[in-house]
């Protein structure tokens, strides 16, 4: 049972209203009673009277009620503030899903430059960006590797004023939490500059500290052409990199050997400052600093082939670089994945999305922010969703939207980082057009109504808030949308909206709903309050209370909003 705290006078009518509906002016609620209120308004069709039986014994106190077996109105107060009633699914706080499908069937939740706990040119890089990452179940993470002195390889972000870290204690750090929120495979996506010696103490940092946790080898079963699942590849930890070309004879090596310090895995990151560059979309000092990068990385740059020591660890994850989806069903191997910058991938889906969403069902892509994004902001993950591609890595150190959607997204399957995707991307037979707007004959029907707040956090200020909710429809282009209730006056404690929304959801199944408090601060103004943000699919029909999170994801208990969910 969850203890919530004192539940204002408005939410407590509002609760009143429901147990006299269903008592007929009684004092106590009988089971066959309760039993048709999960059924007719909490819309629970398997509850049954062993399910009333059980709320009877979890949330009444009163001996009387008990022996009866019915339930007071202080009873059923207490479970409809439960966990039982609120709006996730609480079957879906544990692992549920299928996991034993190649790692290519899901969501990977992802981090981009992971060490940074600030912008991309003088943000400082630290050990506890790592730890935060993991524990919020990120399981592929960044790790920038450069020369350092003494032979000792460093992870910043090159050729800005980032500070420094050293490589081992990245490595120690990730060895040390990896698996404290999730026992699925952690992916370590390296961008890697070094020279080969200082490669070979890479490798020799990620053997010697991660011990058994390394994947070292392939695994020992006969092999269906797909990659691992991740229930095969539990408390692993795989790198991302690349890897030589152990086909090509030794004279061949040195001319047609790729570089193991072109940027994001290949040349994709500086095809993207070039793209950067010509669309001119930052401000000038901040093309003049992209430019000087460039060109820094021009003067100092040396053809350095990946060390044999650190290409052995790369076993499923090799990074290779993406020319076309003609070319990778040709010639990419599934242990092989892409890395695209989020503009190319966004020219992709808008020439080709089903082209897109069906290389996804073969390979690993990864798509990261552009290099213009300096100071650490982010894209929508949605649209990448949207063509199945798996790792859709973000800024974790930058708080908004997109970080709200990638927790929404993620707290799904019990918060393991692997979220499965939907049949709609992975069907062989049937193409799947993100940008189409007719999938379905009959779209899903979703009807909510924002009955009420409370306790909603003041600003600093002290000033009572004046409030109004925004319910947003996040998934493909055309099920995308926002409605907003009216705005209530002065009154944190207990504003009371009671509007309808009605929204039509023709693929519901790759949608995320989000509920976000504003405060009206004039007349074309408002500002942030609380949010929460959940997948469609993890929606409880009825009577349901919304938790509140702060910007930075954090919990704003006791605030929250009570609704009524219907879909058919």
């Amino acid at each position: 049972m969850i203890k919530r705290s004192k539940v204002p006078q408005s939410r407590r009518a509002e609760i009143m209203g429901l147990f006299q509906i269903h008592a007929d002016d009684l004092p106590t609620l009988s089971a066959s009673a309760l039993l048709r209120f999960l059924h007719k308004d909490q819309m629970e069709q398997a509850a049954t009277k062993e399910t009333v039986e059980s709320l009877i014994d979890r949330y009444e106190i009163d001996e009387a009620a008990i022996e009866s077996r019915s339930m007071t109105f202080e009873g059923f107060l207490r479970y409809m503030e439960s966990k039982d009633c609120c709006l996730f699914d609480q079957t879906h706080t544990s692992v549920y899903q299928d996991m034993e499908q190649p790692l290519t069937s899901y969501f990977i939740s992802s981090s981009h430059n992971t060490y940074l706990t600030g912008d991309q040119l003088v943000g400082k890089s630290h050990l506890d960006a790592y730890v935060s990452a993991l524990r919020k179940g990120c399981r592929c993470l960044e790790i920038d590797c450069w020369d350092g002195p003494d032979m000792e390889p460093v992870v910043y972000h090159g050729y800005t004023l980032t500070t420094k870290i050293l490589f081992k204690d990245v490595v120690a750090t990730v060895a040390q939490h990896a698996f404290e929120v999730s026992a699925y495979p952690v992916i370590l996506s390296l961008e890697n500059h070094c020279c080969q010696e200082q490669q070979e103490v890479m490798a020799h940092y990620l053997i010697s500290i991660l011990g058994d946790k390394l994947l070292k080898s392939p695994l020992d079963h006969p092999t269906t052409g797909d990659l691992p699942s991740p229930n095969d590849l539990k408390y692993k930890i795989l790198i991302k990199n690349k890897k030589l070309k152990s086909q090509l004879k030794a004279e061949d090596r040195a001319e047609g050997e790729e570089s193991a310090d072109e940027g994001e895995d290949g040349d994709d990151e500086e095809e993207e400052v070039e793209e950067d560059e010509e669309e001119d979309e930052g401000p000038q000092t901040k093309a003049k600093f992209w430019s000087s990068r460039k060109a820094g990385s021009k003067k100092k740059k040396k053809k350095v082939k990946v060390a044999q020591a650190l290409s052995d660890l790369v076993i499923y994850t090799r990074s290779v670089k993406f020319i076309s989806f003609s070319h990778s069903q040709d010639s990419q191997n599934s242990y092989e994945n892409t890395s695209i910058a989020e503009k190319k991938a966004r020219k992709l889906i808008k020439a080709s999305a089903p082209d897109f969403v069906q290389h996804n069902q073969r390979f690993l892509s990864r798509i990261y922010p552009a290099g213009s994004r300096t100071s650490s902001t982010n894209y929508s993950p949605q649209e990448f969703w949207n063509a199945g591609a798996q790792i859709v890595a973000l800024n974790f150190q930058s708080l908004g939207l997109p970080m709200d959607l990638n927790d929404g997204r993620f707290q799904d399957n019990g918060g393991c980082g692997y979220v499965l995707k939907p049949e709609v991307l992975m069907s062989r037979e049937r193409s799947f057009d993100p940008s189409s707007s007719q999938h379905r004959l009959k779209p899903t029907q979703l009807l909510l109504k924002v009955i009420s707040g409370s306790n909603l956090p003041l600003p600093k200020s002290g000033k009572a808030l004046d409030p109004f909710v925004r319910v947003e429809i996040h998934g493909i282009p055309s099920d995308s949308r926002c409605k907003n209730t009216q705005t209530v006056k002065n009154n944190s404690l207990s504003p009371h909206w009671d509007a309808d929304m009605n929204f039509s959801i023709s693929v519901p199944e790759l949608c995320l709903v989000r509920f976000c408090v504003r405060d009206q601060t004039s007349l074309f103004r408002s500002e942030f309050v609380g949010q929460y943000t959940l997948p469609f699919t993890s929606l409880k029909k009825g009577y349901r209370w919304v938790p509140l999170r702060s910007r930075d994801g954090c919990s704003l208990d006791p605030a929250s909003l009570f609704v009524l969910v219907c879909y058919c």
